[in-house]
């Protein structure tokens, strides 16, 4: 067995006969929570092919849920990889807001990392055994899932918001950010292509310049930028805060006539949503097709060795 390539007209290219050993090792070696790597919310073209291994605790545990009073909370609850997103998390987080949509007893949704970081984006290793191949790929599911919620949804950023943890953010209610949060969108850097609808959303809310400083340029905003350029309502001093002042935020839904906040709700997102459905499949579809290109291998491999340089496999030389 060797490491392979992914090529997009269904064959596979060998990977200079690395060995299924040195594979595995290296997928072990390889920091599952580089920020760089995760922040496109990349699926990686390059796999691995090794012996099914044992699972860590289900991934479905990784994320929480809490249903109090008419506010459902879930929060990624994966702090020792920094919340870096599975695809079975994905499909978790999917299945909770289609769940939620359909239960008259959920009135808002809150979605949160915790108190120290909200997700580093994509598992490395995950996605390198089971990259995207078609729009209904459990990340671009929840892009569906979160889309289609017809309750207020509250994002409460602690820390890192890596790819489409900072994507996800379009698409919310409100924002609440951590003065030291970063978010990041370094899709070019790693030869993808934005996703869930930033190409259309962010130069509309931010303009082309800022919006090509974080698409193009892959920069990153701490919480305080977040709010001035109107990416976030409010920043806060320390995690614990932003997570009271979500729920406070919550209340305030609550206290709302139903359905005229329903009602006001669709009147915002209605008008622009078959433009975003749109941009949604061309991006997704053009995703899928970059994890294939040139470049894309390029960079990927790139990061790949230079990750596998820091922490070489058992038994390498230094």
């Amino acid at each position: 067995m060797s490491l392979l390539l992914v090529d997009s007209q269904e064959g596979t290219i060998p990977r200079m006969g690395v060995s299924a050993r040195w594979a595995g090792d290296m997928a072990k070696s390889i920091s599952p929570v580089d920020p760089f790597w995760h922040s496109s919310g990349v699926c990686l073209t390059l796999k691995v092919r090794s012996e099914p291994t044992r699972q860590e605790p289900a991934m479905t545990d990784l994320i929480k849920q809490t249903h109090r009073d008419g506010v459902l909370t879930l929060t990624i609850d994966r702090p020792d990889k920094l919340n870096a997103l599975t695809n079975s998390m994905y499909t978790r987080l999917a299945d909770l807001l289609f769940a939620a949509e359909e239960d008259d007893t959920v009135r808002v949704v809150i979605v949160t990392g915790g108190a120290s970081c909200f997700t580093s984006g994509n598992d490395l290793v995950d996605f390198l055994q089971d990259p995207p191949t078609h729009l209904d790929s459990p990340a671009f599911r929840l892009m569906r899932a979160v889309t289609h919620l017809q309750k207020p949804l509250i994002a409460a950023v602690c820390g890192a918001a890596i790819g489409i943890g900072t994507t996800l953010l379009l698409h919310c209610d409100q924002v609440l950010v951590t003065r030291d949060a970063k978010l990041r969108t370094p899709f070019v850097n790693l030869g993808l292509c934005p996703e869930f609808g930033a190409s259309l959303l962010l130069p509309r809310l931010l303009g082309q310049a800022r919006a090509a400083r974080l698409l193009l340029l892959g920069d990153s905003l701490d919480g305080n930028t977040a709010v001035a350029w109107g990416l976030a309502n409010e920043a806060f001093d320390d995690g614990e805060q932003c997570l009271a002042a979500a729920e406070k935020i919550a209340q305030r839904f609550l206290a709302m006539p139903r359905q005229a906040l329903r009602q006001s709700r669709q009147l915002m997102k209605q008008p622009g949503m078959e433009e975003l459905q749109a941009t949604l499949r061309e991006e997704n579809t053009l995703f899928i097709q970059r994890l294939n290109s040139d470049e894309a291998k390029t960079a990927l491999n790139a990061l790949l060795n230079r990750s596998t340089d820091k922490n070489p496999p058992k038994g390498a030389q230094s």
